[in-house]
């Protein structure tokens, strides 16, 4: 990626000299507990969906201090970009776009949500329109997802964006009460509409990054390994050794890619209706 020199994000707080915190609060949608721990396992996205239960203590992987300060640098450049991208599109349709805040932070962090824990992953709480990460995760998709790269940093990034986008357009809103009445099964597919629809989102953001040239060579395609890494049928596949697809709450990897690059060719969010 070429991002350095890039202008950085100022809606960023830097919470790692503070230590970890335990707030308390309430989940902000109805995701069943295999779901918990297998993001609890795997580092995969909640959503926001971070409520008061014991995740274990998966360890994050390390990262060298020079890593970790280009990676930080890195993130906030990615935050500015997808700050211009999702600007411009609700500027064009008459709406203003209300930029989320990117947290940055070691172990856990007190949220809106609930208690953020890095071994969660990278994730968005509605609550309090907050992007959480742990830059750990970046060792942590190359060494226990096969996901390596910037880019592929990136586009989790982006897709976490995509879920504070769909908060501004009510579409959390609108899944979260469809949820509270639906089984369980039900309200895992509404999830994985979510998802897929972040994703898509996410591809928006990338079409736009390979235009700028914020994207070179080989990056379009550590993002789509990225995408495909995070899908439901890998990682069960992965951790049990079968998969149970009613459980699944955020697609499939060939969906995952697949809506990844809808939105990446169409450039255009109003093609991301999963739903």
């Amino acid at each position: 990626m070429r991002w350095q020199g890039r202008r950085e994000s100022s809606n960023v707080e830097d919470r790692r000299s503070s230590g970890g915190g335990f707030g308390r609060g309430r989940p902000t949608g109805i995701l069943g507990l295999i779901i918990i721990l297998v993001g609890a396992y795997y580092g995969v996205d909640l959503s926001g969906l971070v409520g008061e239960v014991d995740v274990g203590t998966t360890q994050s992987s390390p990262l060298q201090s020079q890593q970790e300060d280009q990676l930080f640098k890195l993130s906030k450049v990615v935050l500015g970009d997808t700050e211009e991208v999702w600007t411009a599109y609700f500027s064009k349709n008459n709406r203003q776009y209300v930029e989320p805040r990117m947290v940055i932070y070691n172990g856990a962090t007190p949220t809106a949500c609930g208690t953020g824990q890095s071994a969660m992953g990278p994730f968005y709480c509605p609550n309090d329109q907050r992007v959480y990460l742990d830059l750990s995760f970046y060792n942590d998709m190359k060494n226990k997802l096969g996901a390596a790269g910037e880019s592929a940093f990136a586009y989790v990034i982006a897709h976490e964006v995509g879920h504070h986008v769909q908060n501004l357009l009510g579409t959390l809103t609108q899944v979260h009460r469809l949820q509270s009445r639906a089984s369980r099964a039900e309200a895992n597919q509404l999830s994985v509409k979510l998802e897929l629809q972040a994703d898509c989102y996410a591809g928006v953001w990338a079409s736009q990054a390979v235009k700028s040239g914020l994207f070179e060579s080989g990056d379009i395609e550590k993002a789509f390994n990225a995408a495909e890494s995070v899908g439901d049928d890998r990682l069960q596949k992965r951790r049990q050794g079968y998969v149970v697809p009613d459980s699944f709450t955020h697609g499939t990897s060939t969906q995952r890619l697949q809506w990844f690059k809808v939105g990446l060719t169409s450039a255009n969010p109003a093609q991301c209706n999963t739903f």
